[in-house]
């Protein structure tokens, strides 16, 4: 009886999961980004992420995920870790932004398993950065579990303008689709 009870909720959590959609309004290319300043981790060390600042450098490739230490947010974290050097050789600042599970972005940032101190991570209390960027998680028919973030990517230009948006909660992917649209706005944009 125990395992037909424990076959139906892990039947149940799954089309839960596969019911999560993304947010269906990101911010399109062109819309102004808007800034905010998060603490912030990076290697374990904590600071204050300013999203102007960080504009002022060159591009940001900023990234919502909804959990901290989750299967697909902890391949993302790796698969961006992988390529930070990569968009750091576009003159990119790259940073994931979470609500979930905050209490462990010092760890999450350190972890050889996810961003392997090659990039900060924010955290985002109640989503409500990720609500200024069109990004919340939404779950089709019921009410969302937290205030959390949709898997959503951007890529935002110097000038604060949004140069790409991507939505998918597949994790797998967003890395492949932020470099090709960094790397066509840095040939579009050489000396920026």
């Amino acid at each position: 009886m125990k395992a037909v009870a424990f076959r139906t909720l892990a039947l149940a959590a799954a089309a839960a999961g596969a019911l999560a959609t993304p947010a269906l309004a990101d911010l399109a290319p062109g819309t102004k980004a808007p800034d905010f300043k998060a603490p912030a981790y990076l290697a374990g060390k904590p600071f204050t992420f300013d999203l102007a600042e960080a504009r002022k450098k060159g591009p940001v490739v900023l990234y919502f995920f909804p959990s901290a230490y989750t299967k697909g947010c902890n391949l993302e974290a790796h698969l961006f870790s992988q390529a930070a050097d990569d968009f750091k050789a576009q003159g990119a600042t790259l940073i994931g932004v979470t609500a979930g599970k905050v209490d462990q972005l010092a760890v999450f940032s350190a972890d050889t398993a996810t961003c392997g101190g090659k990039f900060a991570v924010a955290a985002d209390p109640g989503a409500s950065i990720a609500k200024q960027y069109d990004a919340p998680l939404k779950v089709a028919g019921m009410k969302a579990p937290a205030d959390l973030s949709a898997r959503t990517s951007y890529v935002i230009a110097p000038d604060g303008k949004v140069v790409f948006a991507y939505d998918n909660l597949s994790a797998d992917d967003h890395v492949n689709q932020t470099m090709a649209a960094l790397k066509s706005w840095r040939a579009k944009n050489p000396k920026r």
